[in-house]
C-alpha cells in the first residue's frame, strides 16, 4: 500500500477545504490503529456546498448538454476509478476492513455504475399524448436539481457511485455526505469529476456527524431530493426533515432477508450461497442472507454444511487477504463487532444454540468469528432484528405456507430467496414473498441492471436498473394548442 497521507479534507465548490467541526480519527478496523484524520463539516459547510450545487444547477450548464455528452462525462468518471484501482482498493481495505480482493470487487462495481448509467443518458425520453388534431401534447423529464446523498459505511465507494452516477446522468448536481467511519476513499469522486470536465460545484463531498452535517443537509431548503442508505431510525429522521420542505426521498433501510430452502434444494450448491450471502463483507450487507428457513427434513444437513462453511473461513486483516477464497476480514469497528456479539449472546439466552462462532477474536482489530445459530424461532430478537454482521440464523419449516409466513414475519422486505428444483413452487414463492427483489437458486443473482429496493421498513424508491433514473427527474407536461385544429375539450 502507498504511504497514507495523514489528513483528508472536504471538497466544496471545486476546492479542498477544512471543516468547521474539526477532525475525526479514522481507525483501521483490521489493526485497531489510527489510519488518518478526516475533516468534519458543520452546518455552515453544508450550506456552502448546497449553494454551490444550486448555482451550477441554476446556470443550466449540465441541462444544456446533449444527454449523450453528459453520459460520456459520467462514463469517464468510471474509467478514472479503474485507472486508480490498486490505490483505491488498498485504501478501502484499510478504512473498512474487508479483504483486499473484496475491495477490488467494490471498486469495479462502483465503476460499473458510471458505465451503465452513462450509457442510459440518452434513453430518458418523454412521450407524446394524443389529444386530437387541435393539440400537440408531450412530456419532458427534468432533473430535480440538487441531490443530497447520505452514504453508508459498509460500501462507501459503491453506494456513492450508485446514486452519484444516476444523478449526474440526468443532469442533477450533488452534495454527498460521507460516513464518518469510512470517509477516505470518497476523495476519488472529486478527482474523477474534475478529470471528466464537470464544472466546480457540480459534485461536493463532505464528511460530518450525522446529527450535525447529515441533519443540516437533509433539512436544507436548497436541496431538491434526498438519497439515504442506513438504519430505519435515521431514515425516519431524514424523511421527516425532508418532508418539512416537501422534498422527495429514496430510502434503503436494510433488511432481515430470508432464504427458503426446500427439501429438493441442492445443498451442496447452497454452500456457496451461504459463503456469499452472509460472510461476504463480514455480513455487513443490507441484503445479506441473515435467515435461512429450511425444510425440517434437511435441517440437520444444512446446519452441518453451514458450520463447515463458517469454520473454513480464515479470518484476519483484510490487507493480508488479497486472493479470492475462503477468508473474511474485520467488521467496520469494534462497536459494531461488540453489538453483533451481544446479539448472539442474547439469542443464546432466548434459546438459540451457537453451532459455531459467535466470539470475538483475540487479536487486535474488530473481528468476530463467522457464526451459525441453530434452534432459532421466528419470535426471537435475532430472527427479527438486523445484526449487520457475520451471523446466520437457521430456522425450520414443515410446509410451504409456513415457510412464506416465517419469511414475511418481520417488518422488513428488502430481498428474499427460494431454493428448489420445482419451478411452480419457486414462482409461487416469488409472488408471495414480501420483498423488492427475490432470488431463485442463487443469492445475489442480478446486477447493476436490476432494480433494487424494499417493502415495509426496508424503505421506498428503487435504486439500480433503469427504474433508478426516475428518482432523479420530474415529469413536465407541455400542451400546445394548434391553430386551425379541432379544439373540442370534452
Amino acid at each position: 500500500m502507498a504511504k497514507m497521507r495523514p489528513y483528508f479534507q472536504n471538497y466544496i465548490d471545486g476546492g479542498w477545504c477544512d471543516g468547521g467541526a474539526g477532525r475525526v480519527d479514522v481507525i483501521n478496523p483490521g489493526t485497531g490503529q489510527k489510519l488518518a484524520e478526516q475533516a468534519l463539516a458543520d452546518a455552515a459547510d453544508v450550506d456552502r456546498a448546497v449553494q454551490a450545487a444550486r448555482r451550477v444547477h441554476a446556470s443550466g450548464v449540465l441541462t444544456a448538454l446533449r444527454p449523450i455528452e453528459r453520459g460520456r462525462m459520467v462514463q469517464a468518471m468510471g474509467r478514472f476509478l479503474l485507472d486508480h484501482l490498486d490505490a483505491l482498493a488498498d485504501l478501502l481495505t484499510a478504512e473498512q476492513g474487508k479483504p483486499r480482493w473484496e475491495a477490488e470487487i467494490e471498486v469495479r462495481g462502483a465503476a460499473l455504475y458510471f458505465e451503465y448509467y452513462g450509457n442510459q443518458a440518452s434513453t430518458v425520453e418523454g412521450r407524446s399524448i394524443p389529444l386530437g388534431s387541435g393539440y400537440f401534447d408531450f412530456t419532458h423529464h427534468e432533473p430535480f436539481g440538487v441531490s443530497a446523498q447520505i452514504i453508508p459505511w459498509n460500501y462507501p465507494l459503491e453506494m456513492t457511485a450508485r446514486s452519484l452516477s444516476a444523478a449526474l446522468t440526468t443532469g442533477n448536481t450533488c452534495v454527498i455526505k460521507t460516513p464518518e467511519l469510512t470517509p477516505l476513499s470518497n476523495y476519488i469522486f472529486a478527482q474523477a469529476a474534475e478529470a471528466a470536465g464537470l464544472p466546480p460545484g457540480a459534485v461536493n463531498i463532505l464528511c460530518g456527524w450525522g446529527h450535525e452535517a447529515g441533519a443540516a443537509l437533509s433539512a436544507h431548503p436548497g436541496i431538491d431530493q434526498v438519497v439515504f442508505t442506513g438504519s430505519v431510525a435515521t431514515g425516519i429522521a431524514i424523511a421527516t426533515a425532508a418532508a418539512q420542505n416537501v422534498v422527495p426521498c429514496v430510502l434503503e433501510l436494510g433488511g432481515k432477508s430470508a432464504a427458503i430452502v426446500h427439501e429438493d434444494a441442492d445443498l451442496e450448491a447452497f454452500e456457496k450461497d451461504i459463503r456469499w450471502g452472509i460472510y461476504f463483507n463480514a455480513g455487513q450487507v443490507c441484503s445479506a442472507m441473515s435467515r435461512v428457513i429450511v425444510h425440517e427434513s434437511r435441517h440437520a444437513e444444512l446446519i452441518e454444511r453451514a458450520a463447515r462453511v463458517a469454520t473454513s473461513l480464515s479470518v484476519g486483516p483484510g490487507a493480508e487477504r488479497r486472493e479470492p477464497g475462503a477468508n473474511m476480514g474485520s467488521m467496520v469497528s469494534e462497536a459494531q463487532r461488540d453489538r453483533a456479539a451481544a446479539m448472539v449472546e442474547a439469542a443464546q439466552a432466548q434459546g438459540a444454540r451457537v453451532i459455531t462462532g459467535g466470539r470475538k477474536l483475540n487479536i487486535p482489530g474488530a473481528f468476530l468469528e463467522p457464526t451459525v445459530l441453530g434452534d432459532v424461532t421466528p419470535d426471537m430478537t435475532i430472527a427479527q432484528e438486523e445484526v449487520f454482521g457475520p451471523v446466520l440464523s437457521v430456522l425450520s419449516f414443515r410446509d410451504e405456507a409456513e415457510a412464506i409466513e416465517i419469511a414475511n414475519g418481520t417488518p422488513y422486505g428488502l430481498v428474499g430467496g427460494v431454493f428448489t428444483r420445482d419451478l411452480d413452487r419457486a414462482t409461487r414463492a416469488a409472488q408471495k414473498i414480501r420483498a423488492g427483489q427475490v432470488f431463485v437458486n442463487e443469492w445475489f443473482a442480478g446486477g447493476v441492471e436490476t432494480p433494487f429496493g424494499g417493502y415495509g421498513k426496508s424503505g421506498y424508491g428503487r435504486e439500480k436498473g433503469r427504474e433508478a433514473l426516475w428518482n432523479y427527474v420530474q415529469t413536465k407536461n407541455v400542451a400546445v394548442k394548434i391553430k386551425g385544429g379541432h379544439n373540442e375539450r370534452f
